[in-house]
């Protein structure tokens, strides 16, 4: 096996090779409206430090978010493209399942979802047993008071929600090892928005 693993959930681009066995190389960049020119050198770099081309390439792993619609638009499309072009076997894990990874007890994961809001979901031993949802931190706050969270919706919500340390981004090289493992659940490759984007298709031109 040799798995590529992409995440653009959040601002910044993670990308990782496992050879399964262990993550061989990684690659990460951070530029919220710069995804699509992040992310083929984040993937050239990996494979370049692995001494590998994409012809070896025989998976691919993306998060499908939650997030912002074009962030997860370009790691998801980037990936189906690389699947049929190489045919490699997919696999599509949700986002905050990569922030949960190495986690134990009752946690919750929350990152930003702009608008004044959080992605989040609750974890058990690094299994999620609700959500993904998006609510206000002081809603979350209220509904699971004192919970540890990971990711960037604590650093963002520091008076609401407590810091359970751990990374703020979801990094490809924890969400290739828990696809290896087999300790997630697998989704289809579609973007997961929970709500619609911000951009709409212009209406009719009224006429005067």
């Amino acid at each position: 096996m040799l798995l590529l693993a992409l995440d653009t959930a959040g601002p910044a681009v993670s990308v990782a090779l496992h050879d399964g066995h262990d993550v061989v190389a990684t690659a990460s960049g951070v530029g919220t409206m710069a995804h699509g020119e992040l992310l083929a050198p984040a993937i050239r770099d990996v494979l370049a430090e692995a001494g590998v081309t994409a012809a070896d390439l025989t998976d691919v792993a993306v998060g499908v978010g939650p997030g912002p619609y074009t962030g997860l638009r370009v790691g998801v499309v980037t990936a189906l493209t690389l699947a049929q072009t190489l045919g490699l076997t997919t696999h599509g894990v949700c986002s905050l399942d990569a922030l949960a990874v190495g986690t134990t007890g009752e946690v919750l994961v929350a990152i930003d979802a702009r608008r004044k809001e959080v992605y989040w979901a609750r974890y058990v031993d690094a299994r999620r047993v609700d959500g993904p949802h998006v609510d206000r931190p002081a809603t979350l706050a209220e509904r699971h008071p004192g919970l540890p969270v990971v990711g960037r919706g604590a650093a963002l919500y520091p008076d609401l929600l407590v810091d359970g340390g751990g990374p703020l981004d979801a990094e490809a090289a924890d969400l290739a090892r828990a696809v290896v493992a087999g300790t997630v659940e697998e989704l289809p490759l579609e973007p997961l928005y929970l709500r619609r984007p911000d951009a709409v298709e212009p209406g009719a031109v009224k006429r005067a």
